[in-house]
């Protein structure tokens, strides 16, 4: 009995092996497999390869290169013919702003014409005005000037001085409006000028800070003014409250003393230091 249990032994362990090798080149072919059906194209993929393919494409547009050949090696460009160079007419501009039209010509002021304003006005003098490039003299009156001096009772005082600082309180920096035109020059121009409702010239007269012309608008305010004795017909201005002036300095005769002893020749040194060694 025992040789038969043996030989059933055998059998049973080649039929096991026999079956494990079956198995594993079964699972090897279906590997195989798989790897060349993924590695093929399908055959819908082939046929639309195919078909576009068999369509020729159109060659892409290259534009059209206008630049220079320029050798790196050369310094200047190199020299174009003439016919390759194309000069164009300057585009018309934008707007008309852009255009530097003709000068305006000179026009005749009118008979109501009011005058121009001249802004920030300075006074040279009395009945003098310079500003915005103007240089006006108030018509109708004998200005004043700033180094004239007027004498009373024998004392001479300066009234130029005074006339032009009463002119500048009266302006103050306000605009004046003059019959001049409108374009300054560097002459001086007689002219009527007023500050609001104003007349310049009728302020300087009546208040004494200019004599009125002969013949001219301010005569009988010129002979009121006098007769008051106002501005530069009036008495000298009194000083007496008015503190005196400092006395100069005299210089001193006395030699000055050096700051250091010249006569010192030897420097010593902080106490907390000592002397450098020789």
């Amino acid at each position: 009995m025992r040789p038969l249990h043996a030989a059933a032994a055998v059998l049973t362990i080649l039929a096991i092996a026999a079956a494990i090798v079956a198995g594993g080149r079964a699972v090897l072919h279906g590997e195989n497999y798989d790897a060349a059906v993924w590695a093929q194209p399908s055959v819908a993929a082939q046929s639309e390869t195919s078909a576009t393919a068999a369509i020729p494409r159109p060659d892409a547009a290259r534009p059209e290169a206008h630049s220079r050949a320029i050798d790196p090696e050369v310094v200047a460009p190199p020299q174009l013919q003439a016919e390759e160079l194309e000069r164009l007419e300057p585009r018309a501009p934008l707007s008309d702003l852009a255009l530097a039209g003709p000068k305006p010509p000179k026009t005749k002021m009118p008979d109501d014409w009011n005058g121009t304003k001249l802004f920030q006005p300075l006074a040279s003098a009395a009945g003098v005005i310079e500003a915005n490039g103007y240089s006006v003299a108030i018509s109708g009156i004998d200005i004043v000037g700033q180094d004239e001096t007027c004498t009373d009772g024998g004392k001479s005082w300066a009234c130029g001085t005074r006339a032009r600082t009463a002119f500048r309180a009266f302006l103050r920096g306000r605009a004046v409006v003059c019959t001049v035109p409108p374009e300054g020059g560097r002459d001086l121009i007689a002219a009527e000028c007023r500050v609001g409702n104003q007349d310049v010239g009728q302020w300087l007269i009546e208040n004494g800070w200019a004599r009125a012309a002969e013949s001219g608008p301010y005569v009988e305010a010129g002979e009121k003014a006098r007769a008051a004795r106002k501005g530069i017909f009036g008495p000298a201005p009194n000083l007496s409250g008015l503190p005196p002036a400092p006395a100069p300095v005299a210089a001193s005769s006395e030699p000055t003393q050096p700051i250091l002893d010249p006569s010192a020749t030897t420097v010593t040194p902080p106490a907390d230091q000592s002397a450098p060694s020789e």
